[in-house]
């Protein structure tokens, strides 16, 4: 059997987004070897980030927040390292003293703040280094001055995994040569959300006080700029002027810094009552088992694992034409896709698939399928595990 060591840089203090990427990538990691003979073992091993005080959030005392105590609920080395502030430079030394006792045969880093420790650390002199580009957020100066110091640290990574051809066409055009970036959508395991019973979704529904002949709509994500439900909620207001016949409600589950202004604006189209703020939640499986829709209205995105849940849930899917979405679904065949900010035909779609149950069940069915032909665990570790072989050719076997 041959093993690879793996360290893998990242903060998270939730497993949403790139850190259940990571988890699910190491899950499936850890199956196949136990499963397959001969296949390779990955030794894994995380370092993470934590400021101030534990997180209430956490499962025990030992884990500061709830990626960590995950984590290491499933079996995983986390070292935590803590941090003044969100660039500190002093961690350099304790990464330093990390990978000098775990001797990683790869470094990998996600997000804007690990690429630029590895960068300025030298790390990347010592070991193979594997930049795992998520794409971009659009919420402030601050951050589009981050996203601009991120094209001076992937210069110097060996590899640059990012999760759609879209993604990849926008490194090209930041300068980073072509032949180090490798496109790699998500993955989704195709049970996920088993084990939701008809309790746990009324008791949802009692929760949220849905009311009996509601019809759902589900929206899940950070409340941010890019990710728009400013525009869904003003869709949701052509929904009440034009399909007075639909009794829906909109369930947002995430947090973020457009709340006040979506719900402002909630207020002013005369629908704040039909949308529910669920907040951040660790366990998404009953909200999906509650949807009749899901809708992603994003003005930008990669390889959203929110698309990948909805797909593998069997729930209906409108979403916009955005980064790496129409690589991942059909229009009319896995989904219903329209263009950014256009609030009326987003309306529209979300009318169709409520009402127009042919069409529903043929989104779900190439939904489904599409999930289990391109999207599985067990694709994303092959072609991840094909990635680490051209660094450390000796490291990884290709027969998995």
């Amino acid at each position: 059997m041959a093993n690879i060591k793996l360290l893998s840089i990242i903060e998270a203090t939730t497993v949403t987004g790139p850190a259940k990427v990571l988890l699910e990538f190491y899950q499936s990691a850890r199956h196949t070897s136990d499963a397959t003979p001969g296949a390779p073992q990955v030794d894994a091993s995380i370092i993470t980030f934590n400021r101030g005080r534990p997180n209430a959030a956490a499962i025990d005392a030992k884990a500061p927040n709830h990626f960590v105590a995950v984590a290491r609920d499933a079996g995983l080395h986390v070292d935590v390292v803590p941090e003044r502030f969100r660039f500190d430079t002093r961690v350099i030394a304790n990464l330093r003293q990390i990978v000098e006792s775990f001797q990683p045969d790869i470094i990998e880093s996600h997000h804007v703040k690990s690429h630029f420790l590895v960068r300025m650390s030298g790390l990347w002199r010592q070991r193979p280094w594997v930049a795992y580009h998520h794409g971009y957020t659009m919420t402030d100066l601050k951050m589009h001055a981050y996203n601009q110091l991120d094209r001076w640290s992937l210069q110097a990574a060996n590899r640059i995994i990012t999760v759609s051809r879209a993604s990849a066409r926008g490194l090209e055009s930041m300068g980073v040569p072509s032949t180090r970036i490798r496109a790699l959508h998500n993955a989704i395991s195709p049970g996920w959300n088993e084990g939701i019973s008809q309790e746990d979704v009324q008791a949802l529904k009692n929760r949220l006080e849905i009311k009996e002949g509601e019809r759902i709509i589900l929206s899940v994500g950070r409340l941010s700029k890019e990710k728009a439900q400013v525009d869904l909620v003003t869709a949701l207001g052509h929904l009440k002027q034009r399909y007075s016949d639909l009794n829906v409600k909109l369930v947002l589950v995430g947090d973020g810094p457009e709340r006040q202004l979506i719900e402002s604006t909630a207020t002013s189209l005369g629908v704040r009552e039909r949308v529910v703020f669920a907040g951040q939640v660790n366990d998404v499986r009953a909200f999906y088992a509650l949807a009749d829709i899901k809708v992603l209205p994003s003005l930008t995105e990669g390889s959203p694992i929110a698309l990948l849940e909805a797909m593998s849930a069997g729930v209906p899917i409108v979403a916009t034409k955005v980064g790496g979405i129409p690589e991942m679904v059909a229009h009319n065949e896995s989904a219903l896709l329209v263009a950014p900010r256009d609030t009326t035909a987003l309306a529209h779609a979300i009318a169709l698939v409520l009402k127009d149950k042919p069409l529903t069940d043929k989104l779900v069915t190439q939904a489904r399928q599409t999930v289990l032909t391109h999207h599985t665990p067990e694709s994303n570790l092959r072609s991840r595990l094909e990635i680490y072989r051209e660094l450390v050719p000796g490291a990884v076997a290709t027969g998995v």
